[in-house]
C-alpha cells in the first residue's frame, strides 16, 4: 500500500497512523536514517538501544516505602562510610 505525506518547513515527515500502529511505534521512538539510491531507509533503533526510565525501573522491583532523593543520598553516604 502506498501512502503520501509531506515534508514540513521544519524538516519533519509524518508517518501515517496505520503504519505507526502496525509497528507499535510510539511518540519518542528513535530511528536511523540511511540514504539509498533515490530514497531513504528509515529504521527504528534496535530494542537494546531503546531504553527509557520506565523500562529500566521495571527491571528491579522495589516493594518498600517510597524514598526521597534526600533519603537515597543519605543511604549512599552511609554505605560509603561503612566501606572505608
Amino acid at each position: 500500500m502506498t501512502h503520501i505525506t509531506k515534508l514540513s518547513t521544519k524538516g519533519q515527515v509524518v508517518l501515517p497512523k496505520s503504519i505507526r500502529a502496525a509497528h507499535r511505534w510510539r511518540p519518542g521512538t528513535e530511528f536511523t536514517v540511511e540514504e539509498h539510491g533515490e530514497g531513504i531507509l528509515l529504521k527504528p533503533k534496535s530494542q537494546s538501544m531503546m531504553r527509557d526510565w520506565d523500562e529500566l525501573i521495571g527491571c528491579v522491583p522495589y516493594k518498600g516505602p517510597r524514598k526521597s532523593i534526600r533519603d537515597m543520598d543519605r543511604a549512599v553516604a552511609a554505605q560509603a562510610r561503612e566501606k572505608r
